[in-house]
């Protein structure tokens, strides 16, 4: 007996008894759909995680101040001013790859137009700080090297502000007060979203560095040009860590810290390192939830053993009859060998079906947007067809090893 012949004898014996066949197949059915719906929340949630970070910018590091003291309580990262924006300038002029280092002071402030009014994080900026982020400006205008000189009273505003601030309204040359400061609106930022900690990066506006030190923000930051942060685009991912040590080493330099390997005065936040973390564990979390969905499979496939069993039990007759007249011990092992197959197969292109629609519905319901990959296809119909395979290879072992003259007396 050819394949073929195997093939054709294994569908017309499935179609003797329908149900049965259709009730094997819901085992696998379930297995496979569920593999496909494990892998495919796996890899949204992981696709959701890139895009999160690269909202903040690709090639990213992040310079933020060291911790201080007061009274003998440490008050954490950011609480001691000890980077400035020459040391951006430094960053950005002395270290080859390096495309731009972007620094910025950041504080609260109430933003009024008219009678709205909107509590908000205002920034103080310069144009580097939009490559570092690829922040585009949709409608408007970045800032100039006059507004910066002249610290101009100008601001560009993110969606969340424009929403509540402007609502149907375009804001481009109106004047808002910022913490009783009149400024004029010269442009509207691209929607972000948020961060990967959740934070809204759309609420917020946007004003030259030199005019927040001195009109907005000042504090502690107005004496010695001190800023929050630094961000640090760097040209390739390939160069990021290399690139972190640079700027550690410079830093250190300038900040006149002792060889003896005392402590940073700063902190060097690796965008790259964070991602990879992220998305360890995300494939972690993936490959966990498809072992689970896996041993869906494995119980379709004793499932299929069983009523494997029962058929080579109900068909004895019809193996002695075939033996008698001819047919191999394996001529009847790769018939019930390729029934099992079939069903196995047959089974897992509609649970491909049903996994991929589950997917579908998920992403459709908002709750968490989905991707089937074609990996996962392949691997859960591989998967299926092994499971039929191993699975059906003692039924048909048993079946093929009957002797004719036994098989025949069988009641």
């Amino acid at each position: 007996m050819n394949p073929v012949d195997a093939l054709f004898a294994a569908l017309r014996a499935l179609k003797a008894n329908v149900l049965r066949s259709v009730l094997t197949t819901l085992g696998i059915v379930i297995g496979v759909g569920a593999v496909i719906v494990m892998i495919s929340v796996g890899a949204g949630a992981e696709a959701r995680m890139d895009q999160l970070i690269s909202s903040l910018g690709s090639n990213l590091l992040m310079i933020i101040p060291g911790t201080s003291t007061l009274g003998g309580v440490r008050l954490g990262h950011g609480s001691r001013p000890t980077i400035t924006e020459e040391d951006a300038q430094a960053i950005q002029r002395e270290i080859s790859t390096v495309q731009v280092a972007a620094p910025i002071v950041r504080g609260s402030g109430q933003v009024v137009f008219g009678n709205q009014n909107w509590g908000t994080t205002v920034y103080g900026v310069t144009p580097e700080y939009f490559i570092a982020r690829e922040w585009e400006i949709t409608s408007g205008r970045d800032f100039t090297p006059e507004d910066l000189k002249g610290a101009a009273k100008v601001v560009l505003l993110g969606e969340t502000v424009i929403k509540n601030l402007f609502p149907g309204q375009d804001p481009l040359g109106q004047e808002i007060r910022i913490k009783r400061v009149p400024f004029t609106v010269i442009g509207v930022l691209k929607e972000k979203g948020e961060t990967p900690m959740g934070q809204d990066q759309d609420d917020a506006v946007l004003i030259p560095l030199p005019t927040a030190w001195k009109r907005v923000l000042g504090g502690r930051f107005l004496s010695g040009r001190g800023v929050n942060a630094i961000f640090v685009k760097v040209r390739d991912s390939g160069e990021v860590a290399g690139t972190s040590q640079e700027v550690k080493d410079l830093l250190r330099q300038r900040h006149h810290l002792k060889a003896d390997g005392s402590n940073d005065d700063f902190v060097i936040a690796n965008q790259v390192s964070f991602l990879n973390t992220l998305n360890s564990i995300t494939s972690l979390f993936t490959t966990f939830l498809a072992a689970i969905a896996g041993i869906s499979l494995l119980v379709g496939g004793i499932g299929i053993m069983n009523i494997m069993l029962v058929s080579v039990t109900e068909r004895t007759r019809e193996i002695g009859l075939r033996k008698a007249v001819g047919a191999r011990g394996q001529d009847i092992l790769l018939q019930f060998i390729v029934e099992a197959v079939v069903i196995s197969v047959f089974g897992g292109l509609l649970g491909l079906g049903f996994g991929a629609l589950i997917a579908l519905l998920v992403t459709l319901s908002g709750l968490l947007t989905t991707a089937v990959s074609l990996s996962s296809v392949v691997l859960a119909l591989t998967f299926s067809m092994a499971v039929g395979l191993f699975f059906g290879i003692y039924p048909a072992r048993r079946a093929a090893q009957l002797n004719p003259i036994d098989a025949l007396r069988y009641e």
